[in-house]
């Protein structure tokens, strides 16, 4: 009795084992290849419960979901000679498990792989395109047609590569000093001309300027020598007429007007004799008709 419950365990025991060899899960993200001495036998993709022969067989699991990969900046040069630090990043899934387990063998051969892949596609679209083709609207375009030669290339290996994408694109350091330095030239070069020609457009209205005043003074002076001219010719005129009416009250006021002139000034000093003519109109009532 004992010993029938003991090859019953026993038993139990072997099936048991044989059971957790022989069965395993496929989860919804999965899908599997069954090998059998290292050659696959079967493909897997539907997800739940499934069996292999114990000890003979195993499984390889690959992910079905998109896969991201993300390779180190490589240095790219465009059709015009322009270099740039290019940084991407590219999605793809295992489209055919059998043909990838064939291939490559695992994940991290085919990130290996699809760097090379990437990197060709990338310099094969890029080195026909310009800088500003890159900057412009066809960015769009230039993405795709990477995208397409990569997945090309890809598909041999089981891979669909379902997007690439550039991240950043920039010039290289040394280049962007290079830039910087010829545009800073550039600058200082057009602020030079623009104070130049600051500088003679200033002269230019100065010069017309000062012989806009020159012309002005001219003209001004011209108006007021005639105006002085004109006064002195009817002062004369005034002074004639006032002569012909009253001469002795002419001579009066022509006096009065030299006497003013030579000793209005306190400094002035005259040194005539008493009965000089001088100051006739200065000795009294009758002194005028004496000293005549």
């Amino acid at each position: 009795m004992n010993r029938s419950f003991g090859f019953a365990g026993i038993g139990l025991l072997v099936l048991a084992i044989l059971a957790w060899d022989s069965l395993f899960v496929i989860e919804q993200q999965e899908q599997a290849i069954i090998r059998q001495l290292g050659a696959p036998q079967r493909v897997i993709r539907e997800p739940g419960l499934k069996m292999k022969l114990p000890f003979f067989q195993d499984v390889v699991i690959y992910d079905i979901r998109l896969l991201d990969m993300d390779p180190p900046v490589e240095q790219v040069i465009l059709a015009d000679q322009k270099r740039l630090d290019v940084d991407t990043y590219t999605r793809y899934r295992i489209s055919d498990p059998l043909k990838f387990f064939q291939a490559l063998g695992t994940e991290d051969a085919a990130r290996s792989q699809l760097r090379q892949i990437v990197s060709s596609s990338l310099r094969r679209v890029l080195g026909n395109i310009t800088m500003s083709s890159l900057l412009s609207a066809e960015r769009t375009q230039i993405m795709s047609d990477i995208q397409t030669q990569a997945n090309e290339n890809a598909q041999r290996f089981g891979i669909e590569i379902t997007d690439v994408r550039i991240k950043r694109a920039d010039l290289p350091e040394e280049t962007s000093q290079a830039i910087y330095e010829r545009m800073k030239s550039e600058r200082e070069r057009e602020a030079r001309e623009n104070r130049a020609q600051g500088t003679e457009r200033a002269q230019q209205i100065r010069s017309r300027a000062e012989r806009e005043r020159t012309v002005i003074l001219a003209e001004s002076q011209k108006m007021a020598q005639i105006a002085k001219g004109q006064g002195d010719a009817e002062a004369n005129r005034l002074y004639a007429e006032a002569y012909g009416r009253d001469p002795q009250f002419f001579a009066f006021y022509r006096a009065m007007q030299a006497y003013r002139t030579a000793i209005g000034d306190k400094d002035t000093t005259l040194i005539l004799s008493p009965d000089s003519e001088f100051f006739k109109y200065l000795l009294g009532p009758g002194a005028a008709g004496r000293a005549r």
